[in-house]
């Protein structure tokens, strides 16, 4: 018992010092309110830049890629409406205008020029804290740039455990050349995980790498694969010690690389 508690907290701690924290964007003229937001959602695990004018903002977002906006409409050298198209224009990212105007038309347009969530001030810190953890689960950044790396400068051909994992010809061959049945989203899959080897992949990066279409932080594709994939390396799925679940966030290959073949 004493073993797996420290085998679970030693996971923990490889998975918080491995996973990219999430950047946010905090647009508002008002410095104090902005401190405030960004001290919060520092304090929740994000990465927090601040702009107190539209030109900071899109100079900020430009350079940083950040996952997720927070925009006020007030803001001194523009209008905020107006910031909404401009930074669609360089970023797929939530933006989630924040602002003191209630009016049913002010949301309305908002949303209709492509805000993606509108939260009235005041607000409750922690409302506004699930709605960037929404907006995020609704639309997944991009994978990080060492997951990508990995995965694209790799050999073709990769030997693990007791199989051949060819990426020129999408297939996986056993040592005596019998081919492993799978279909082309099971090979991406294994293909993401083989090529980041004892890295945590989330869910949402696993979307990204496979070239999914699309995320819903509840679907169970990638789960339903993870287990057809199992079976077929007769990976047991109650203790797997090829892929292994890490609850809560994603997986991770632990099978053994021994080289390129």
């Amino acid at each position: 018992m004493e073993k797996n508690c420290i085998n679970r907290v030693t996971i923990n701690l490889y998975i918080i010092s491995h996973m990219p924290k999430h950047k946010i964007l905090v647009i508002d003229d008002d410095e104090a309110l902005s401190f405030v937001v960004k001290t919060y959602l520092e304090n929740d695990g994000y990465n927090v830049h601040s702009a107190h004018t539209g030109a900071d903002a899109l100079t900020i977002q430009n350079n940083e890629r950040c996952d997720a906006i927070l925009l006020d409409l007030g803001l001194p050298d523009t209008d905020g409406f107006s910031m909404i198209p401009r930074l669609k224009g360089i970023t797929q990212s939530p933006i989630i205008v924040v602002s003191g105007k209630e009016d049913t038309t002010d949301k309305v347009v908002g949303l209709e020029l492509g805000a993606d969530d509108y939260i009235t001030k005041p607000f409750e810190m922690r409302e506004l804290s699930a709605r960037v953890k929404a907006a995020l689960r609704r639309n997944p950044p991009l994978v990080a740039p060492v997951v990508e790396k990995a995965v694209s400068e790799t050999e073709e051909k990769i030997l693990f455990e007791d199989w051949i994992l060819d990426r020129s010809q999408y297939q996986v061959f056993d040592l005596a050349g019998a081919t492993m049945d799978l279909t082309s989203g099971e090979f991406r899959l294994l293909e993401a995980l083989v090529m980041a080897p004892n890295r945590v992949l989330s869910r949402e990066q696993l979307f990204d790498l496979t070239r999914e279409a699309t995320f819903d932080g509840y679907d169970r594709a990638v789960d339903i694969q993870i287990g057809r994939i199992r079976k077929k390396f007769d990976d047991n799925p109650s203790n797997p010690r090829v892929i292994k679940t890490i609850r809560g966030i994603g997986y991770m290959f632990c099978g053994q690389i021994k080289k390129s073949a």
